[in-house]
């Protein structure tokens, strides 16, 4: 499972963007979304931004915002990524696709595939994003979408492989499940989830 696409998100600092760099991170998010410790803006993502080697995406993450906010949040702060949680319907990714940005849809309903939206990539979330709350993929009644899908919601690195094994999983998803205390990145729990992950 060396190939699992590995998403470390909520990153507020250089350090903590350099060890999920170093550590193998496929994606870097920053939280543009309100009201969560995570959050930061758009001059100090694109500082932190600039640190991300080109092979690796960064993605800018929005809760129920304007699409007009959306894109200029993603303009000031050059992420080549948007990944929208909220209400957005198929209209508001196709008013975001001009950009060439990668864009992921986080959802907490099952979705049969990736796509159905117009969306790169498809994240599914715990109902409470950022809790730390687990999503129930062990339930019996879970059922893998189809294409690129992200697992997320109280994942970290004592679950994480049990996670992508039960599922299927083409990637993972994590913000709550490495910090040491709420919205502060540990690097030793950022480099154990990368390395559980990838088995």
């Amino acid at each position: 499972m060396s190939d699992l696409f590995v998403k470390i998100c909520g990153l507020k600092t250089a350090s903590d963007v350099d060890v999920a760099v170093a550590a193998g991170a496929d994606a870097i998010g920053f939280v543009f979304a309100p009201g969560s410790p995570r959050t930061v803006d758009a001059a100090g993502a694109r500082e932190l931004a600039a640190r991300v080697p080109e092979g690796v995406l960064t993605v800018g993450v929005f809760r129920g915002q304007p699409v007009a906010e959306v894109r200029r949040f993603a303009e000031e702060s050059g992420v080549r990524g948007v990944q929208l949680h909220g209400e957005e319907g198929p209209e508001d990714f196709a008013a975001l696709r001009a950009g060439g940005r990668t864009l992921l849809r986080a959802t907490a309903e099952h979705v049969k595939r990736c796509g159905e939206y117009g969306e790169d990539l498809l994240l599914l979330d715990a109902p409470d994003p950022g809790s730390g709350k687990p999503w129930n993929w062990g339930s019996a009644d879970f059922t893998a979408p189809e294409g690129r899908w992200l697992l997320a919601g109280g994942l970290n690195p004592g679950n994480v492989r049990e996670a992508v094994e039960v599922t299927g999983a083409w990637g993972v998803d994590v913000s709550s499940g490495v910090e040491r205390e709420r919205g502060v990145k540990s690097p030793e729990l950022i480099r154990a989830f990368i390395e559980a992950a990838r088995g």
